[in-house]
């Protein structure tokens, strides 16, 4: 019996652990499309990986946005064409998984633009829902 128990908490552990390798795994992912969607001028497809939700945040230097509507318009409005949108890089420093459905991302951004290169960090907070892996909390300085 005693063997039984050690075997069904390791099949168990196990799975836990190949959970939270996926989730992170789906996360890095993610962030890699997003640089592409952003390298190719679709502004659509980097919000792809946004929460579509009033309930989305995004806070920068400007204070909070609410909402992916609100958060894809400010994006549209701070970079109006291609040439502003430069290059996008992003470098993670740390992803750790705080459960089966929520990952905390903390890194760097780069934009390599034409006449001054731009970069800061960011803290994400990204959300297993509906089977997507979604950003609901961007803080990005």
């Amino acid at each position: 019996m005693k063997k039984l128990l050690l075997i069904v908490s390791l099949i168990c552990l196990s799975c836990g652990l190949n959970a939270q390798s996926n989730g992170r795994n789906a996360v890095i992912e993610n962030m890699k499309k997003q640089e592409a969607a952003w390298n190719s001028f679709d502004i659509e497809g980097f919000m792809k990986y946004y929460w579509n939700s009033d309930s989305l945040k995004f806070i920068g230097s400007k204070g909070i946005t609410y909402g992916w509507k609100n958060t894809l318009e400010n994006y549209k409005k701070g970079y109006p064409n291609q040439e502003a949108m430069g290059q996008l890089t992003f470098t993670n420093y740390s992803i750790e998984q705080l459960g089966k459905d929520a990952i905390y991302v903390i890194g760097k951004w780069y934009l390599k633009k034409k006449d001054k290169d731009v970069g800061g960090h960011y803290t994400l907070l990204w959300r297993k829902i509906k089977g997507e892996w979604v950003i609901v909390s961007d803080h990005t300085s």
